[in-house]
């Protein structure tokens, strides 16, 4: 976004607009930005709820530290309904966002937020395969490939969820069409969505040459039209906790782990950052925890080599 839509999101707003111009406006920077769908109406409901608190005829400028903290007290002590920690930790974030947002472009001369404790709440980190069960998997998918009963089916899902980190609903999604193996800089996977909300999601992952090679041997055996995996979601999982069972894995191979171990083979390959990211089809405030929990992954993984 170019410094002059940003500048035009709060031209005009000052320090005495009512909050709900001021949201509104702040939204429609969020959007630009590039924010997702589900984290734009999260963090407007966030200041809307807050609004609600204040005195209806409160303008921006006079919201104070305290304001914002009373507000923390009731929404936990006092309000009567549940807020967890990720709620919290959220609310926080986006009350902090917007306030920095107006203070960054002169709509208010002292940010009340700056002062407020931020409440970070991680996730565990997920379970990767190190190298050597990759390894292992992968041999498991290639037995059943090469038997007298050939069934490339474990094969060809393991290696594209290996290779290019898709979801299970992206890989549910997948139809013959999002395959381009003439594409100019080679075979292509097109990762796209039906709903224009999420089409920030949509992104072109490269294909290797064996997993092509596997995709022909699988369109030989198991004609397909609409989707290129058309069995039930629980079918491909079953395919997956098999591959696991027989490699010898005491963890739970699944779609999930798949998608994180190969962000992690990325990361320690010293991919770009930014190429992870738009790899993945995480949003930039997605990328930061997610960012956070490879550089741990990564610390973990070197450790268990030293």
């Amino acid at each position: 976004m170019s410094p002059d839509s940003s500048y035009s999101s709060t031209a005009h707003i000052t320090n005495q607009t009512a909050f709900h111009p001021g949201i509104n406006a702040w939204r429609i920077f969020l959007q630009d930005q590039g924010n997702s769908p589900h984290t734009v109406k999260a963090f407007t409901a966030d200041l809307l709820l807050f609004s609600s608190y204040l005195p209806a005829d409160r303008p921006l400028g006079d919201t104070t530290t305290t304001d914002i903290n009373n507000f923390l007290h009731w929404m936990q002590n006092v309000r009567g309904v549940p807020c967890s920690p990720k709620t919290l930790s959220r609310r926080i974030t986006a009350i902090k966002a917007f306030f920095r947002w107006l203070h960054e472009h002169g709509v208010i001369i002292v940010n009340p937020a700056e002062k407020v404790l931020q409440i970070s709440v991680i996730s565990p980190l997920p379970q990767v395969l190190t190298p050597e069960e990759v390894h292992a998997c992968l041999e498991v998918a290639n037995r059943s490939r090469n038997a007298v009963k050939a069934d490339p089916r474990p094969s060809v899902l393991l290696t594209l969820l290996l290779e290019t980190g898709i979801k299970k609903t992206e890989c549910l999604a997948l139809s013959p069409n999002h395959i381009d193996l003439d594409a100019a800089g080679g075979p292509i996977l097109f990762v796209r969505y039906a709903s224009s909300q999420y089409r920030y999601k949509e992104r072109k992952v490269a294909l290797s040459a064996a997993w092509v090679d596997i995709y022909h041997e699988y369109k030989s055996r198991y004609p397909i039209q609409e989707r290129v995996f058309p069995w039930s979601p629980r079918r491909l999982e079953y395919i997956l906790e098999d591959i696991g069972k027989e490699a010898g894995l005491e963890k739970h191979l699944s779609f999930d782990m798949c998608r994180w171990t190969c962000a992690l083979s990325d990361w320690l390959s010293d991919m770009d950052p930014n190429k992870i990211r738009q790899k993945l089809g995480v949003s930039k405030i997605q990328w930061r925890e997610l960012r956070m929990k490879l550089i741990q992954l990564a610390d973990l993984a070197e450790k268990k080599q030293m």
